[in-house]
């Protein structure tokens, strides 16, 4: 497969300079070193998780449509460094079904407050720590062409939180 996609890359008319061909992994350190040579997939850009301002917007956006009483998503955002958005949606997921069960079992019809998010929290981890703690390796042992210097600063920043 990995012969075949860099033939078809290398059979693209050189002079379609409006083309630009895009890969995406989270596994960036299993990318062959073919697909890593200039003129093929010679960026590697890091999508680091979303920061204060992005994670109280994913809140806001995710909650939108809910039943929620009053909900301050900026403190949910300093709750949740480190989450993705996905993370995030786990977490009200997980908070809509525990109001549900409580319906379903008292009768008595309620919102999702911030308590319920906030338990919602204690009961989860950021996706992400896996992820940066195993990339940590490859920033120390395998960086010597700079590949992950973003990552490392990203890292550096963030040393507490990753450990």
């Amino acid at each position: 497969m990995v012969d075949q996609l860099l033939t078809e890359i290398a059979g693209i008319d050189a002079s379609s300079d409006q083309l630009l061909i895009i890969g995406a992994t989270n596994m960036p350190w299993d990318v062959d070193p073919a697909f890593k040579r200039p003129g093929r997939f010679d960026k590697m850009i890091f999508v680091a998780p979303p920061d204060r301002e992005a994670l109280k917007a994913i809140f806001e956006i995710k909650l939108k449509d809910k039943p929620v009483g009053a909900i301050d998503a900026d403190e949910l955002a300093q709750m949740t460094e480190l989450y993705s958005g996905a993370d995030i949606e786990n977490v009200i997921e997980t908070a809509t079904e525990q109001v549900i069960s409580e319906i379903m079992t008292t009768g008595i019809e309620r919102v999702i407050e911030m308590a319920d998010i906030k338990e919602a929290l204690h009961n989860t981890k950021p996706s992400t720590l896996e992820w940066l703690r195993t990339i940590r390796n490859y920033v120390k042992y395998a960086n010597q062409s700079g590949l992950y210097n973003d990552v490392e600063e990203f890292l550096d920043k963030h040393k507490k939180s990753v450990i």
